[in-house]
């Protein structure tokens, strides 16, 4: 992934620098803050590219808080998400961007693109990357009946080959699934 340094000091990204990756540091006061002020929220995704590893991972996660109540803000930044969904190499920038993705109302070929880097991800070292592509790849193909055998089909694969957070989920969005198309 290429990073960027913003050019002008993000006194915003500046709350969620510093500490180690074991700290999510001031991403929740970041969230809130932006849930009252909506128009600071290209800032935060602005840090999904800054140079500062633990700035880009808790401006994900204080994103995917705010865009859990307010999906809408994440419109303008669609070509940029699916962008970065493709490059992102830092585990905790990927999970997060994939538990966003879905949020976005997407084109046929946005949603193949997504999947495709989605399905990718399900290579990652990480057992929460993985898992939470797995939710993303439901997410998007549970709108679309066309999508659920294939999806089927891949739940099973991975229920039974994954880890054990995969196969929990495996089983969670198998029942959800019998539930919405039976």
């Amino acid at each position: 992934m290429t990073a960027v340094q913003t050019s002008a000091p993000n006194p915003l990204l500046n709350k969620l620098s510093g500490g180690d990756r074991r700290s999510i540091g001031q991403a929740n006061q970041v969230a809130g803050l932006i849930l009252r002020r909506p128009a600071l929220f290209p800032q935060l995704i602005e840090g999904l590219s800054n140079s500062d590893p633990l700035i880009r991972m808790r401006a994900a996660d204080a994103a995917e808080k705010v865009t859990l109540r307010r999906p809408d803000l994440l419109k303008p930044f669609k070509a940029r998400l699916l962008h970065l969904l493709d490059e992102a190499t830092q585990r905790e920038l990927r999970w997060h961007l994939a538990q966003m993705v879905p949020r976005l109302a997407l084109s046929t070929k946005d949603r193949v693109r997504a999947t495709t880097a989605l399905m990718r991800h399900l290579e990652d070292k990480s057992s929460i990357v993985k898992t939470s592509a797995m939710q993303a790849i439901a997410d998007l193909a549970s709108s679309h009946d066309e999508l659920i055998p294939q999806l089927k089909q891949l739940l099973t694969t991975l229920t039974e080959s994954g880890t054990p957070a995969m196969k929990a989920r495996g089983r969670k969005l198998f029942a959800q699934l019998e539930r919405h198309h039976s």
